[in-house]
């Protein structure tokens, strides 16, 4: 009788130091694309950590451009900011500033969004049209409509041949809707980003959701507002999440346009912290920047939480 012969498996017959079939060599390892972070990871900690490690230090000493030593002061800086109005009144004008960019922006790119929705050259092109302003520099927006919205401006002479009179009217002027004018030009800036978002959303909604819909009879305003609108809940989130905190860090628009005028009614706490810094009051800048920090970092989480919840319940 033939006795069967029993193969021991491969892993128990391989040599010592050789990999397993498909594993990566020694040299593979070495030679990983995660080494090639390195350099972008160091330029990171350069500018980025090492920068925000010396915030959080400096915002408890007297670090000024008027003395060469810096001493400790403990929780004087706060102090002392928690003390001025005009501290809380950046504040106040910084929220304001924030969340009327981000209904703004939001109100614009969804309304672009679902009129361009149709894949067409006209639709492809103004699309492009929209998202230009995106590209540019924000400095640049700032300045074009600065001149655009002076008294003399060419906004004014338009209106002039519209009604026959010469018109002089300040857009920027006034202390009541100067905050509103910047915070347009703003989310028009960035509203092609936020047709983006909300077109990318749109095209991968479930269409048998959108056909039954429709062969029940919906009607296509109602099947937005019942279906397609609550199904654009991510987009929501996250083109409202960064309009709102990325406006809470915004200067290059409001320093070009108005520089924080008039009567400080548009000055947002970054402009402060300019001014600020450029007298020299290095630690009392580092300070507002750390509170600024800390602002972003508590609004940023309850409004994430409250929109992915929303998200869960729709």
């Amino acid at each position: 009788m033939t006795q069967a012969v029993i193969t021991p498996p491969a892993s128990s017959t391989r040599p010592a130091g050789v990999p397993k079939p498909g594993a990566p060599s020694r040299r593979e390892r070495a030679s990983h694309p995660a080494w090639f972070l390195l350099p972008a990871l160091a330029v990171l900690g350069v500018f980025f950590f090492v920068p925000t490690i010396f915030n959080f230090v400096y915002a408890f000493t007297d670090w000024s451009g008027f003395k060469s030593e810096i001493n400790p002061v403990g929780f004087d800086n706060f102090t002392e900011l928690a003390g001025s109005g005009t501290l809380f009144s950046s504040l106040r004008v910084t929220l304001v500033y924030a969340l009327l960019v981000a209904i703004f922006q939001n109100v614009f790119g969804l309304v672009l969004a679902v009129l361009l929705e149709r894949d067409n050259v006209l639709n492809r092109a103004v699309r492009a049209v929209f998202f230009v302003p995106v590209l540019m520099s924000a400095l640049a927006v700032g300045y074009v409509f600065q001149a655009l919205l002076k008294p003399e401006g060419a906004l004014n002479d338009v209106l002039g041949l519209l009604v026959g009179s010469d018109v002089t009217i300040p857009w920027l002027g006034s202390t009541t809707w100067t905050i509103v004018v910047v915070a347009l030009i703003h989310a028009w800036k960035w509203m092609g980003l936020s047709m983006l978002i909300y077109l990318a959303g749109l095209k991968t909604m479930p269409q048998d959701v959108l056909e039954a819909a429709r062969i029940d009879g919906a009607t296509p305003w109602k099947t937005f507002w019942t279906i397609r609108f609550p199904l654009l809940a991510p987009a929501v989130t996250f083109s409202v999440s960064t309009a709102l905190l990325g406006s809470m860090n915004g200067f290059d628009v409001v320093q070009a346009t108005t520089e924080g005028g008039p009567a400080r009614t548009t000055e947002i706490l970054n402009i402060f912290i300019y001014r600020t810094f450029g007298q020299g009051l290095f630690a009392q800048a580092t300070t507002m920047s750390l509170v600024l920090f800390l602002m972003v970092a508590l609004i940023a989480y309850p409004v994430i939480k409250l929109l992915r919840r929303r998200e869960e319940v729709l």
